[in-house]
């Protein structure tokens, strides 16, 4: 299976909540890098009447085989600048580079966009608690030749709950559009669906799922089958469950 990278360029608001909180947007959502376009340029405009004050940081990122991100220090990547202040209604160009090489596996990052407590100036008094927002922008430094494959492994039941797994065996992230347990009985007539909620698999990683299923459905459950949507790639393996999909009484 071969998936083209997805590009995808929109913008991002931080809306504001019932205490005062800052409007802003950030473009693009998502950065690429690769040996022919080594930088990029992402705009950060305030929205709000307000003057916004914002730090850019970069974290190098992994995912546990549960999905949670996994951050660390780097200094892979070069933004500038670090410290911004926007007047109400400005923007402003932040350019963001590497400062290593590329590779033959794909690296993954998060741009972090955070703002900072207003000057005291900017302060008007009685105003109330200030929400701070925090906004993560994936960046991706990208092989010579992204190739994306993925597969379903590990397969079976444990205490009512369909487990497997969904590995990237490519160089490059992917995103499942869509992940699907479907039970059947035994005549093959469908008895539950139960969708799941898919996000990054990054570069030679794997995640793991345990989908719950509830009952009266799972008493009639002879037989599964799991669909991972991956482009225009639907991932399938069955499973079959002769004594039901129930956990144990």
């Amino acid at each position: 299976m071969r998936i083209a990278p997805l590009l995808f360029v929109a913008s991002l608001t931080c809306l504001p909540s019932t205490s005062d909180a800052a409007t802003y947007t950030v473009n693009p959502t998502r950065v690429y890098l690769n040996a022919s376009a080594a930088s990029a340029l992402m705009t950060l405009k305030n929205e709000s009447t307000a003057p916004l004050r914002v730090q850019v940081k970069a974290q190098r990122w992994d995912q546990s085989v549960t999905g949670e991100m996994q951050l660390a220090a780097t200094d892979d990547l070069v933004v500038f600048p670090t410290l911004l202040t926007l007047a109400p209604g400005e923007a402003r160009k932040v350019r963001v580079a590497t400062a290593g090489g590329f590779g033959a596996i794909e690296k993954s990052y998060r741009l972090y966009v955070e703002e900072l407590p207003p000057a005291s100036r900017d302060v008007a008094e009685g105003s109330g608690v200030r929400i701070l927002t925090r906004m993560g922008i994936p960046v991706f430094l990208q092989p010579n030749r992204p190739i994306a494959t993925a597969s379903l492994r590990e397969v079976g039941m444990s205490q009512g709950k369909v487990a497997f797994e969904l590995a990237n065996t490519g160089n490059t992230h992917y995103i499942p559009d869509g992940i699907t347990v479907r039970g059947f009985t035994g005549s093959g007539q469908p008895v539950g669906e139960w969708p799941v909620n898919g996000w990054y698999i990054l570069a030679g990683g794997t995640r793991a799922f345990a989908v719950p299923l509830e009952r009266p459905a799972c008493e009639k459950v002879r037989s599964l089958l799991i669909e991972v949507k991956i482009a225009e790639t639907t991932l399938k393996a069955p499973l079959s469950t002769p004594g039901g999909a129930c956990p144990a009484p």
